[in-house]
């Protein structure tokens, strides 16, 4: 069975940085939500397709949808012999249960979900000198509340099942790599 981890946090935490350096170190396949669906949509997929309608009516992509494009990847080959690092999903409770049953039936194994926790003011420094359009600090505060009202569900699910590992992600890139491996049994 190949397993699987999750990472978790605000925008800002370095869940990209931290997802590219256990597929290095662990050799499990990241996939990040955000990528999957631009790769969906720029290859104009029935589902890219339908979520950029969704996209350009201003709405949010429904659950089936996100967890569709989801499940495609996961039953890839190179998922299903490498294992998996989730970055950015689930964000609702409604797709975590959906990825458990994915998981189940492709003999997949989620072993851990890493929370990176830092401190809202250094999460809005570190957005700010981006210096995207999108990373106003009130833009960035509105983003952080979002996640905290979607995703603290979701933390409080897998915290049932024993899985998730709190990491503060206020350090050196290579201390919070190091605190993750640690928390993950792979000293």
């Amino acid at each position: 069975m190949s397993r699987g981890l999750i990472l978790v946090g605000p925008p800002g935490v370095g869940k990209g940085t931290q997802a590219e350096l256990l597929n290095e170190r662990l050799g499990l396949v990241h996939l990040s939500s955000g990528e999957i669906f631009r790769a969906e949509i720029d290859s104009q997929s029935d589902l890219g397709r339908l979520a950029q309608r969704y996209i350009d009516e201003g709405r949010l992509v429904p659950n089936g949808i996100t967890i569709e494009m989801m499940a495609k990847r996961l039953r890839t080959g190179e998922v299903r012999r490498s294992g998996f690092i989730l970055d950015g999903f689930p964000r609702t409770v409604r797709q975590a249960e959906a990825l458990d049953t994915d998981t189940d039936d492709l003999q997949l194994e989620i072993t851990a979900v890493v929370s990176l926790v830092a401190d809202e003011d250094v999460v809005v420094a570190r957005l700010s000198e981006r210096g995207r359009a999108d990373d106003d600090p009130e833009t960035i505060k509105r983003r952080i509340q979002v996640y905290h009202e979607e995703t603290r569900p979701v933390l409080d699910y897998y915290e049932k099942q024993g899985l998730v590992r709190h990491i503060d992600s206020d350090q050196p890139i290579e201390d919070v790599h190091a605190d993750i491996v640690r928390s993950l049994g792979h000293d």
